[in-house]
């Protein structure tokens, strides 16, 4: 006579449990292996986004790449260079930056030959680097302006950061464009070449963390949970830094150690510092960005930086 009532606070509790599982936002992220985006992962794993009432999937998608995912409803939100959110919106893909995620700090960089002294000795060689429109593309074109040259002035050959670093310690191609962890494989390999600039000499790459305008505005709130995720998880790594690389690490096959190595090259952002960056540096960066994505006809028409960002969730 007691299964009835026992039977019965058992389908009470289930329903009762669903309202709170309903709650959890679902939010599919689009991301690489790049060290500075490894927070978010840590977010994942660590159980911050779910504490906050997320439901987050992470998936690898190539930059060159990124925005399809996005324009398809694939993904909601992705973690990307600054510059890249001015090629989207440019090209249709309307998304808005949302919050600062980390600077290099010689975590991208150019790799060439030993014989080679200087970037203006690539003139007429061969680099590989990703796709026009990534970041890798965006910052060889950096560089070489910054060096009297432009991108018709050397052979593209592209390769994403991991696959152009095995080719050139492999022999392959004069020079190439990677970055952490794969620029840390030639360092390593000092016979293959060498390390000829960063973004220590050259301080322009930069990423941020951004949704669909759709999503922000039906997801107002799951969009400042995720910002506030994203701080948490760098407090976990102040606070819990050995646990810490090892969850990010695992995620992109290297040791707690190896991925600290990584990470020496990149500052992530937390919200003091993102509320700075939003403050006129993204803007006038994103402005020079896009006159040089103008020059090297990646897009043909500036966007309107004012309205590709929004500043509410990093508060």
């Amino acid at each position: 006579m007691r299964t009835v009532p026992v039977l019965a606070m058992a389908a009470f509790l289930a329903a009762a449990a669903l309202p709170a599982a309903a709650q959890e936002t679902k939010v599919a992220i689009g991301i690489s292996g790049w060290t500075g985006f490894a927070p978010l992962t840590l977010a994942k794993e660590a159980g911050i986004f779910k504490k906050n009432g997320l439901d987050v999937t992470i998936k690898k998608v190539p930059q060159a790449s990124r925005h399809l995912a996005i324009a398809s409803g694939d993904i909601q939100c992705a973690a990307t260079t600054v510059e890249t959110w001015v090629v989207w919106n440019a090209n249709g893909v309307a998304t808005k930056q949302i919050f600062q995620l980390d600077k290099s700090y010689g975590a991208d960089g150019m790799v060439v030959r030993n014989d080679i002294g200087s970037i203006k000795d690539l003139k007429g060689k061969t680099v590989a680097a990703s796709a026009p429109g990534t970041a890798p593309y965006f910052t060889l074109a950096w560089f070489l302006k910054k060096n009297g040259l432009s991108v018709k002035d050397v052979k593209v050959v592209n390769l994403e950061p991991g696959p152009a670093a095995q080719a050139f310690i492999a022999g392959q191609n004069d020079a190439a464009m990677t970055y952490e962890p794969y620029l840390s494989s030639v360092r390593g390999a000092p016979q293959a070449g060498k390390i000829i600039a960063t973004t220590l000499d050259y301080p322009m790459v930069m990423d941020t963390f951004g949704c669909t305008p759709k999503f922000l505005e039906e997801n107002a709130k799951a969009a400042k949970a995720l910002a506030d995720s994203y701080f948490e998880a760098l407090d976990m790594i102040n606070s819990e830094q050995a646990k810490a690389y090892e969850i990010m690490g695992a995620d992109v096959k290297q040791t707690g150690q190896q991925f600290g190595d990584s990470a020496k090259y990149l500052r992530w952002q937390d919200r003091e510092a993102n509320q700075k960056f939003f403050s006129g540096e993204l803007q006038a960066f994103s402005n020079e960005a896009a006159d040089l994505l103008m020059e090297v006809g990646i897009i043909k028409q500036k966007p309107d930086i004012a309205t590709i960002l929004d500043d509410r969730f990093i508060k």
